[in-house]
């Protein structure tokens, strides 16, 4: 569906009412450990206990909500490496309407596992010689189904920008307010509606995005004023942080907001992974370990400071969870 409106924080208030009671209002949690090792204070906003193990549930179900019924009856289409699929695929199967997921071939496959179980449709692709866009477009022309964009779109971002809500409210019953928010960043869609909220719900904190090393378009970006993309060979283990660029909307909202960027190598975030399992009892796959592993090394001050985290997805296969906490 093409909507170039941008997200609003009155978008957000309604994402959030809509979410209530279907998604969860997942816990801020804080570490005595973490915050003696920080210097300060470390709150961590836990997605990964959210309905489909990550974020994405909110966007995708409050996108789904504002389809028109007799156009959502012919179900939806989606492109995605796992956690915009899950979430999609849930929400479809909240409504009862059919789903199908654009995955490439490469997904982890407890993503793709999962995708299936909650009842959708999973089409691959190779990521190198296909285009994911192209083909969802093509299946949606045929099926009439819609396409659930996973990031540039407002009614997606401002599902997403509910977590913010959250975080500000969340804060505020501790008695505190977070200096800096760090937040993950592929498409930008959770940093922008972030960004959103706590411009009006807490103004002074300062919002970071937080990318793999080598897919760093989002700080690139930021930085020159104008949205560039990633021309790299690079690899990285954070398969849900590999977006070529921000969207149009994602990008203009964070630029608005200040946002400013950061990066993190895949060795900082198999050492974050195997921190939070062995310290925290937390399993964070590597695209939702980024935000804290900027804490943990060192790529923000954190002395006598407030720090929010978005611990943004557990979504990881049994595999690369043991690799990463042994190499960690």
């Amino acid at each position: 569906m093409t909507d170039h409106s941008a997200p609003t924080l009155a978008g957000i208030e309604a994402a959030a009412e809509r979410l209530s009671g279907v998604a969860v209002r997942t816990p801020l949690i804080e570490s005595p450990v973490l915050n003696a090792l920080s210097g300060g204070r470390v709150f961590l906003k836990a997605e990964t206990l959210q309905r489909t193990g990550s974020f994405k549930f909110r966007g995708a179900y409050n996108f789904l909500t504002q389809i028109q019924t007799d156009a959502r009856s012919r179900g939806v289409v989606a492109y995605s490496s796992g956690n915009h699929a899950q979430g999609v695929a849930a929400a479809a199967e909240i409504f009862g309407v059919p789903a199908t997921i654009v995955m490439p071939a490469d997904a982890p496959r407890a993503k793709v596992e999962n995708t299936r179980g909650y009842g959708a449709d999973v089409v691959t692709y190779d990521r190198q010689t296909e285009s994911r866009e192209d083909i969802a477009a093509a299946i949606a022309e045929k099926s009439g189904a819609t396409l659930v964009p996973p990031f540039n779109h407002r009614w997606t971002i401002e599902g997403q920008g509910s977590v913010g809500l959250e975080i500000a409210a969340q804060c505020a019953e501790r008695q505190s307010k977070p200096d800096q928010v760090l937040v993950c960043c592929g498409g930008g869609g959770l940093t922008a509606g972030i960004a959103i909220a706590l411009a009006d719900r807490s103004p002074s904190s300062r919002v970071h995005s937080v990318e793999p090393l080598g897919f760093d378009d989002a700080m690139r970006s930021l930085a020159a004023g104008q949205r560039l993309s990633n021309e790299t060979a690079a690899a990285s283990i954070c398969d849900a942080l590999l977006s070529p660029s921000t969207g149009d909307l994602t990008f203009a909202a964070m630029h608005a907001h200040g946002v400013t960027g950061m990066s993190v190598d895949d060795d900082a975030v198999r050492a974050t992974m195997a921190y939070a399992w062995r310290t925290l009892k937390l399993v964070l796959e590597p695209g939702g370990a980024v935000a804290l592993a900027a804490i943990l090394s060192g790529k923000v001050e954190t002395k006598d400071r407030t720090s929010v985290a978005v611990l943004s997805g557990g979504n990881v296969d049994a595999a690369l969870f043991s690799a990463c906490i042994d190499a960690g």
